[in-house]
């Protein structure tokens, strides 16, 4: 999909959530140290888009707690072996500024040594569940080595959020998204792991009738909003969100590294045709169901 660089879109953000939303948790926020924040950024500039908001850890967390988000869920992933643990600690020290605010995420390299270890550590150290992002990490969800980490977070009760839908695509990814994310792996996954909570962000793009099937079929699976409702990639079938199952389906944003203002799909869904109750599940009640999150 990402053959050349998608264009930045200069909308007009305001500075508080919009009046008349529920409490608002964003489920899909992303965090790293500096030296990896540039790097990412790096890569967006030239494969993906501009990100129009460059902040640092704790400038992601003020920015959206200063316009009301009530609560945030703090995403990173390790794009090579060997530097999961410093993430998770990373991870861990931020979030301890903002105990009632942030929940983090944990990371590992799924094929690296130790990774179970790894793991279970950043669960011991206070992180809510693991972030896995095939595209950027290039595993088989159904490999073998998947199934300890699997299996760990499952002993913990912790969820696991999996960027497993085939877009957005670029040819600057080291494998093929179209090779390794479809819907009929994860689905393997729901069924030999059917105490194991699943989030796949980004509705599933581009599977999106896939798993919105899979959601009325397994009651492991959840979806994230993640930037299809802010109307910037083409999509071949609308999301109509009242069609969805009502208590599987999350807010998320992918902020800071979007080209869009922050509150795009905000007031896109409060413009919407939703029930109030459907949007409260949406904006915040699935998200703790989640994540365990006690607002």
């Amino acid at each position: 999909m990402l053959n050349t660089k998608l264009p930045a879109i200069n909308d007009k953000e305001d500075s508080f959530v919009p009046d008349g939303l529920p409490p608002v948790i964003d489920a899909h926020v992303h965090v790293f140290p500096e030296g990896i924040f540039s790097a990412v950024w790096q890569w967006f500039e030239k494969h993906g888009w501009s990100i129009r908001y460059q902040l640092r850890t704790g400038q992601v967390f003020e920015f959206l707690l200063a316009r009301g988000v009530a609560h945030i869920v703090a995403l990173q992933y390790a794009h090579k072996p060997g530097i999961s643990r410093q993430l998770n600690h990373y991870m861990a020290k931020k979030c301890r500024l903002y105990p009632n605010q942030v929940t983090g995420m944990a990371t590992i390299f799924p094929s690296e040594d130790d990774a179970e270890e790894i793991l279970q550590d950043a669960f011991d150290d206070g992180l809510g569940g693991l972030k896995l992002h095939a595209h950027v990490q290039c595993f088989d969800m159904n490999a073998e080595y998947m199934n300890p980490i699997y299996e760990c977070c499952r002993i913990n009760q912790k969820p696991v959020v999996m960027h497993a839908g085939r877009e957005p695509k670029s040819p600057a990814y080291p494998c093929d998204p179209y090779e390794i994310c479809r819907a009929d792996k994860l689905e393997r996954v729901l069924k030999d792991f059917p105490d194991l909570n699943v989030c796949v962000p980004h509705m599933g793009f581009d599977e999106i009738s896939a798993y919105r099937r899979l959601i009325e079929k397994y009651d492991n699976l959840w979806l994230d909003t993640t930037m299809v409702l802010a109307d910037y990639f083409p999509l071949e079938e609308p999301i109509e969100l009242n069609a969805y199952r009502a208590d599987r389906v999350m807010y998320g944003t992918d902020f800071p590294n979007i080209p869009y203002a922050w509150d795009r799909e905000l007031k896109r869904l409060k413009s919407a045709d939703i029930p109030y109750d459907r949007l409260e599940r949406m904006l915040n009640k699935n998200a703790r169901d989640f994540f365990g999150i006690r607002l």
